[in-house]
């Protein structure tokens, strides 16, 4: 009878963590892509409140910061910026930033109207304002560490069907050198291993602001990662473990993982000490399953992932892939570290846009992901 109880205590206690978090995860969601962030990037200190938004709730969580008394490991790179104007008129008609037209990360600023001459079916140029416009079917916007010398502005072809001939535009951009970023890190401390880890990672950089109207939320990328991993901090901080589990939300993945690079170079705990790493971007959504990048590279572990899987039918599918330099698994990889990278499939297609929002994000897998992570994490140790 005892060991009954024990059971339905178990079993109801997970179900109310399950519950609890699902609410937890999507309140982090409504959180990080709310205009306080302002896309977690370059103008109106976004990626700063951002990091010590996260910081505090490691420290709410009961985590530890994993160098001692600092849960931000700062770092610098060089960030082309828009804080200001972002004004485009083509045959008069002006255009909606972010739904009508995007610019390329790397652009350079200007204030200046021409004609367009076309040059192919899709681009035109203003040769005297070194301004290049290129019509595309979905405008998908990055970040980039430097500035060319000539303005391209991409125009959304299902929301602008004319050819462009004339242009007015009034767009300011800044290079901020040596722009102050800073990666997350906690853990919670290991019961019987305490200097061998088992690290989660996710970035929780975004694009930032195009001008000082436009800002890109980023909700599925990767707000939606940074609230599972938040979800599972909370998991082990209750629960520890044999090994210590470690987390880290890295800044500068979107222009180039730069976030995961510095630590990788300058690691807080010795590289050698990680068991496994598990990487998550990408994960509000599941209806058709995960894919996880280095399953070919690390297929014992692949393996036990796909097990855990198949006796309790957490989601539709796990799909393989081998290596990749597509998220921030990839750094510790090269040093010699055993990594997964999921993402999610199926669902909504907003990818880099505005569109990425909280409202339209499901985060319909997100317990079903913690379940499985936790199993396999177990199986790990």
């Amino acid at each position: 009878m005892k060991v009954v109880a024990l059971f339905v205590n178990f079993m109801f206690t997970a179900f109310a963590v399950k519950a609890q978090d699902i609410s937890y995860n999507k309140n982090i969601v409504n959180e990080l892509t709310s205009s306080t962030y302002w896309g977690r990037g370059y103008t109106n200190n976004g990626m700063k409140k951002a990091a010590d938004y996260l910081a505090a709730a490691f420290e709410k969580n009961g985590l530890q910061p994993l160098q001692k008394n600092k849960y931000l490991q700062p770092f610098t790179y060089n960030a082309n910026s828009f804080p200001g104007k972002m004004e485009v008129t083509i045959n008069g008609k002006k255009l909606t930033p972010g739904v009508d037209f995007i610019v390329s990360p790397d652009c350079k600023g200007v204030d200046a109207k021409g004609t367009l001459e076309q040059v192919d079916s899709v681009t035109f140029v203003d040769k005297k304002n070194s301004i290049i416009v290129v019509q595309n079917d979905k405008l998908t916007w990055s970040a980039a560490q430097k500035v060319v010398p000539y303005t391209v502005i991409e125009i959304n072809k299902k929301t602008f069907t004319e050819t462009p001939t004339s242009i007015k535009a009034n767009i300011e951009n800044e290079l901020i050198k040596n722009f102050e970023a800073n990666n997350v890190a906690a853990f919670v401390k290991g019961t019987a291993q305490p200097d061998s880890f088992i690290f989660i990672t996710a970035h929780y950089d975004h694009l930032g602001g195009m001008g000082s109207n436009t800002y890109f939320p980023g909700a599925n990328d990767n707000a939606s990662g940074v609230a599972l991993l938040l979800s599972l901090s909370k998991y082990y901080a209750a629960h520890p473990q044999k090994y210590s589990i470690g987390f880290i939300l890295f800044a500068g993945e979107e222009i180039g993982l730069l976030g995961s690079k510095y630590f990788t170079e300058h690691p807080l705990t010795p590289l050698k000490n990680i068991r496994f790493l598990i990487n998550t971007d990408l994960a509000g959504t599941g209806d058709e399953g995960i894919t996880v990048v280095n399953a070919t590279e690390f297929p014992k572990e692949f393996a036990i992932m796909n097990n855990i899987n198949n006796n309790n039918k957490y989601l539709s599918a796990i799909g393989a892939r081998g290596k990749a330099a597509n998220s921030d698994h990839y750094w510790f990889t090269e040093k010699g570290v055993p990594a997964f990278f999921f993402y999610t499939r199926g669902g909504i297609a907003a990818y880099h846009d505005v569109f990425d929002k909280a409202e339209t994000l499901p985060l319909n897998e997100q317990a079903d992901l913690q379940s499985l992570l936790i199993a396999f994490i177990t199986d790990l140790q």
